[in-house]
């Protein structure tokens, strides 16, 4: 038997019309397949979210792996790096690598017992006739002045037996030509051996370490 699908159709929207109750249920229903789709979308979608959230999270431990490798190498270059550092300072200082106006800095607190005491000066010639360095050329030494006592300081990162005779040179020409008779100081943390006995010898006096090279 065929079905009347106009008659079907007539009396449903007359039901609509007419059936205050019926129209509810037919509109809950239709809402509530519209909710239905909706939650079955979101679900997706979430479901989707939790895939790309846990891709993230691999992504991000991976990282974290990689960073925390990175931290380990940098420390191990550190500790390479500082060692290095050390030892070439050490060797910089045994064999007089570093400049001597970096040093002059550096080793100020050998002589903090002098300072306390005595006044700072410098002292600037010009050798004309050369004899100091056996050519012309401007001498330039550290004085400290205490009443009518002056020492010549000479600060080296590394002394020999020719630091000593040049600050010997200098002492004798400020006594020349300022009429005084200074003591004389180098100051450095590597004196060689023959340079100290030689200073000895002279009458020098030096403050640091002596070493056998």
């Amino acid at each position: 038997m065929a079905i009347d699908r106009s008659k079907i159709k007539e009396e449903f929207i007359k039901l609509l019309e007419e059936d205050r109750e019926f129209r509810y249920a037919i509109a809950g229903l239709l809402g509530l397949e519209e909710i239905l789709k909706r939650i079955d979308k979101n679900t997706e979608a979430i479901i989707k979210l939790q895939e790309q959230v846990v891709k993230l999270q691999e992504q991000v431990a991976e990282h974290s792996r990689a960073i925390k490798s990175l931290q380990e190498q940098l420390i191990k270059h550190s500790e390479v790096i500082e060692k290095l550092a050390s030892s070439i300072q050490a060797i910089g200082m045994r064999y007089g690598i570093f400049t001597e106006e970096a040093f002059r800095e550096g080793i100020k607190y050998l002589i903090k017992d002098l300072l306390k005491e005595y006044k700072v000066d410098k002292w600037i010639y010009y050798d004309k006739e050369g004899y100091v360095y056996g050519h012309s050329s401007i001498i330039e030494v550290d004085v400290l002045v205490k009443d009518k006592e002056y020492i010549l300081v000479e600060y080296k990162s590394m002394v020999d037996k020719s630091d000593v005779a040049e600050l010997y040179r200098i002492g004798k020409l400020f006594e020349r030509e300022e009429k005084i008779k200074p003591k004389l100081l180098i100051v450095s943390p590597s004196i060689r051996k023959r340079a100290k006995e030689l200073a000895e010898k002279l009458g020098i006096e030096v403050k640091g370490k002596v070493v056998e090279i």
